[in-house]
């Protein structure tokens, strides 16, 4: 670990740990005591371990109208969903003799949703002045206390894993916030996080400030093939799951002769060459925030496992991504909820980008490169916008509701490299639920009433009228 006057000062002391304890950490679907599944009846839920023995604990059976197979798209009719721990332990079928049963009624349980691009340590930046705000005169102590609401507010929407994509002048609060949450710290989603995304040196900085100050910047900046490798290296000794790096950086935005954005790209292709080949080498995936043309098909190129945003990529390109198992993850939610602010701070060619980012998302559809959810959370308000209203997006689109709810489930467990074990209602996977009133497959916008929620085999949301156990006969 290298010593602590190299951290930069705005890294939380909680993520000044040793190396060692962080990696037990990591991934708490493997690492942390399973905790057994609590109704509501029993006790406030809390986020505690249960300790070595919980494999014992009683089981809870979840009972609903409909059950929903996440791979085929049937339905369990009065399906029932056993738990045991923080692992499913059955589904459909008669539960034990010794489970308490809770009855959802007319209810569909789904496996917990799975956001792949949120920003918990961001609370809106519309605008300029909001991104600033944050950056400038937010203490990181209070943006890391704001992060743990915003997580009980995924949950609330039904999220039980995010993909944390960039602290945005954070350092590894990230990190800290991850292992506590899966420590039983505080109560959240499983997070996968990035750190510190990267960008070129002098790509990301604040403006319309005196050129003669000095500012933080949002990104952990580098330059040249060797100091992408240093930087890689670095992020990975502190702790993340993912690299993300920015691949575009926006200006001289520009609409192309065939209607594509466009603008000269940050970095040279041997630079995100190395980038990419150093994190695979260290065994992490590399997300790239993509939105114009030129630095979108440079991060193909090199490889990246998944282009954030994705404003504007041609069929060619599309094709590539195919082929090389590159998965799009659109944020179509971001899109729509700041497009409009960016237009009237910036003017053309931002009043473009929804029409260009629609047939960008149609042609990645028909060369059939993955599609998955992802929000962009943070970059509008936690509290303002319900995550889930990505997946009606997509069925405006052309999804049907199944396949905009497996963006949010099979497939984005997929791109994290956790099928199986996140994702689907499986014998052995994670107990992560979520449930709505009536069913989402007829009325995709269902999803936006989700108010049944259990995270490792903990109900964490439920009804204002509670859950009740069914009596034993």
């Amino acid at each position: 670990m290298p010593p602590l006057h190299d951290d930069p000062p705005d890294v939380p002391v909680a993520c000044l740990q040793p190396p060692h304890r962080r990696d037990a950490l990591r991934d708490d679907l493997t690492a942390v005591p399973p905790t057994p599944a609590v109704p509501p009846s029993a006790a406030p839920p809390t986020a505690g371990p249960a300790g070595p023995d919980a494999a014992a604990a009683r089981p809870v059976a979840f009972r609903a109208r409909r059950v929903l197979d996440i791979r085929s798209g049937r339905t369990i009719a009065d399906g029932v969903v056993v738990c045991r721990g923080d692992r499913i332990e059955q589904v459909s079928g008669q539960p034990p003799a010794d489970a308490e049963l809770l009855d959802l009624g007319d209810r569909t349980l789904l496996p917990g949703l799975i956001d792949t691009h949120t920003h918990v340590l961001l609370q809106g930046n519309r605008t300029r002045e909001a991104y600033a705000h944050q950056i400038l005169r937010e203490d990181p102590a209070h943006r890391v206390v704001r992060a743990v609401r915003s997580l009980g507010v995924a949950l609330g929407h039904g999220f039980t894993t995010l993909r944390d994509l960039g602290t945005e002048g954070c350092g590894y609060a990230d990190v800290a916030i991850r292992d506590a949450v899966a420590e039983g710290v505080v109560p959240g989603p499983r997070l996968l996080v990035a750190g510190p995304a990267i960008g070129r040196t002098g790509t990301y900085p604040l403006l319309g400030y005196r050129s003669d100050w000095r500012f933080p910047v949002g990104v952990a900046e580098c330059e040249g093939a060797e100091g992408c490798r240093s930087e890689v290296r670095r992020e990975i000794a502190r702790g993340v799951d993912w690299i993300k790096v920015y691949a575009t950086q926006g200006r001289g935005l520009h609409l192309t002769d065939d209607g594509y954005l466009d603008a000269p790209p940050p970095w040279t292709q041997a630079e995100l060459d190395a980038l990419v080949d150093e994190a695979h080498r260290q065994g992490q995936r590399v997300a790239a925030h993509a939105s114009e043309a030129t630095g979108t098909d440079m991060a193909v190129a090199a490889g990246v496992d998944s282009i954030e945003h994705g404003y504007s990529i041609r069929p060619a390109t599309a094709r590539a991504m195919a082929e090389h198992g590159i998965a799009l993850v659109p944020t179509l939610l971001v899109a729509r909820e700041v497009s409009g602010n960016r237009a009237a701070e910036r003017g053309s060619p931002w009043t473009e980008v929804p029409e260009v980012h629609r047939r960008s998302v149609e042609n990645c559809r028909q060369a059939g490169v993955p599609i998955v959810c992802g929000t962009d959370v943070g970059g509008f308000e936690w509290e303002d916008v319900n995550q889930a209203e990505e997946l009606p997006i997509l069925v405006e689109l052309g999804w049907s509701p199944l396949e905009a709810i497996q963006s949010a489930t099979l497939l984005a467990a997929r791109l994290l490299q956790r099928e199986g074990q996140i994702g689907e209602l499986t014998v052995g996977a994670a107990a992560d639920l979520a449930a709505c009133p009536g069913d989402p497959l007829e009325d995709i916008r269902r999803v936006l009433d989700i108010d049944v929620v259990v995270r490792a085999g903990r109900v964490v949301v439920a009804p204002p009228d509670g859950l009740h156990p069914v009596p034993e006969a």
